[in-house]
This record gives C-alpha cells, structure tokens and sequence, in this order.
C-alpha cells in the first residue's frame, strides 16, 4: 500500500508529464504553466451558468419551502406565516387528519387508488397501440396516428360538458359507470390520455430493432410472446415516464373529477377534498391546506425518485429515430 507521500509525489509527476511537450526530432519542450484564471473571465465563460442555475434552484423551490413552512406554523392565517419557520409545530397535521367532516385520509386512499390504477391501465394500453402501430401495417395506420396527435390538440375541458352527459344518460343502463363512480373516472382518465401517451410510445418503440421480433417469430413466437417478453423489457425507460406522468396528472386533477365524482365526499380525491378548506371566505384553513399539499406530495416525489434513472432515457430516446 503506498503512503500518502508516494501519492503526491505521483501526482506531481502527472502534472510535470502533461506540460512536456515531445518536440519532431524527440527533444522534450517543457511547455510554461496555465495562467490562473480570472474572475471576470471565469464569470464570463463558467461562472453565468452556474448563477443562472442557482436562480433557477431559488426560484423552484421557495414556493415548496413556502407551503412546507406553512404547513408548520401553527397561526391560524396564511399571511402569519410569511416569515419563513418562525414557529414549528405539528398542529395543523393532527387538524387535518382529525377533522371528521373531512375524511383527508380516505381522500388519500381514493386518490392513490384512481391514480395507480389509471396510470397502469395507461401504461399497458398505450403500449399495446404503440407495439400495433409500431411493428403492425393496415389500412388506416397513418390517418390513425394523425388522427390520435389532432385530438390532442383540443384541451381537456372542451370535453366536459360531453363527458357529463355521456356518464349520466351511461348511468342509467349501468349504474357502476355513470357520475359519482369511481371507476368511471377511471375510464375517462384512460381514454384522455391515450392520444398523448401512444404517440409517445410510438417514437420510442421504432428504436427498437424489428430484428429481434423475426428472430423470435422464427423461434415459434407470436405478437403476444413478443410483446410481453420482449419489447416491454427493452422499452422499460418509456414505460416508467408515461406511468410516471399519467399518476402525477390524475393525482393532482381537479376539474374532470369533480365533474365525475359529484359532492359525494367519500368519493372525494384529494384534489376536491383539500379545495373545501379554501374555497371560504375565512382564510384561516391556509396552514391545514398547506399540511394537506405536504402530505400529498409524499406518493409523487417517492414515485420520482424510484423511477428517476428511467426518466432522462425514457424521454429523450424515442424523439430521435
């Protein structure tokens, strides 16, 4: 093992090695040192980055550290928690969670529940059109995919009104799909978000070779084999960004679900639930709706995190063929 002297000295040689220079005839030129930077010309080349990123960093995460603060400030109004954790307490949580007029925890439970099952409905249904219209070739293949990237053009809430009338005349032939259901919110949130999520899948499916899928069918495979053994294997990365991105969306919307699921509040997502606080006039329910947003935050930021080694991947490498 060599001490700590023997490392310097072996990376002094380094530095001397990479300032000699071997000249045509094979005489050694030792070249001058590097002139140090400085500041005006680091902050001209380097430095403009590293201040525009630190702004950036500022500005996303005071509002999160606003609400955080919030949160823990035991005064009754949200203009009493402008200074930045002046007091911590707990007491707007145990509000929150106590309050029997407000089930917060059964909200929460709804919410996951919506936005897990739509997010995996999502993830396997988009990829079961992008792998059609990827490796598959029919009639009406391209009007198709144009057609799914035009519907898309319209924002969800030109859709409102119709899908209120669709569930409440669908209501009357099946009771378990009409307003106030739960799975019919469900549905909507699947068929909302095929459009988006097919083209993106589609992208990313063409980066996969087709080789591998004749390889296979002269192996003995069908479409399904090669589809559930293969291609979701290699197309994981997109996978986890439409799974990542249809949860976060149904798990913060508000207007389609509360369209959907009515005012029955044991229905409620937390979307719905947590508006009940500031849609009085007293402002006093600020700091619990700040508790509320906190806790919410929790399912989405461990999702991130779990699937943040796909994300870079996922996003980028179906946009380039």
């Amino acid at each position: 093992m060599s001490t700590p002297v023997e490392r310097h000295d072996l990376a002094s040689d380094l530095v001397e090695v990479e300032r000699v220079v071997t000249a045509h005839d094979g005489s050694a030129i030792e070249l001058p040192p590097q002139p140090r930077m400085g500041f005006g010309k680091w902050m001209r080349t380097i430095g403009w980055r590293h201040l525009v990123g630190l702004v950036a960093v500022i500005f996303s995460a005071f509002p999160l550290v606003y609400v955080l603060s919030a949160s823990l400030n035991p005064a009754g109004t949200l203009t009493g928690s402008n200074k930045l954790f002046d007091a911590v307490s707990l007491e707007n949580y145990s509000k929150l969670l106590a309050d029997e007029s407000r089930p917060y925890l059964k909200w929460y439970v709804n919410t996951i529940v919506i936005a897990a099952v739509s997010a995996i409905g999502t993830v396997l249904i988009g990829a079961a059109a992008a792998y059609a219209f990827s490796r598959m070739r029919f009639k009406g293949r391209r009007p198709g995919l144009m057609g799914l990237l035009l519907v898309q053009m319209f924002p969800a809430l030109l859709t409102v009104v119709a899908i209120f009338l669709l569930l409440t005349n669908l209501g009357d032939v099946f009771p378990s799909l009409g307003v106030g259901s739960r799975l019919a919110l469900i549905l909507v949130y699947l068929g909302g978000a095929l459009g988006t999520n097919t083209y993106l899948m589609y992208g990313f499916f063409n980066t996969v070779p087709a080789s591998l899928d004749e390889a296979a069918r002269v192996d003995g495979a069908g479409h399904a084999r090669i589809f559930f053994t293969i291609i979701l294997r290699l197309v994981a990365p997109i996978l986890a960004v439409v799974g990542l991105l249809s949860f976060n969306g149904t798990f913060t919307e508000f207007v389609i679900a509360s369209v959907v699921l009515g005012n029955d509040s044991s229905k409620s997502t937390l979307a719905i639930g947590l508006y009940q606080y500031v849609s009085t006039e007293n402002n006093t329910y600020w700091p619990i709706f700040s508790a509320g947003a906190v806790l919410a935050a929790i399912p989405v930021m461990i999702l991130f995190l779990w699937l943040q080694k796909y994300i870079v991947s996922g996003l980028t490498a179906g946009s380039v063929k």
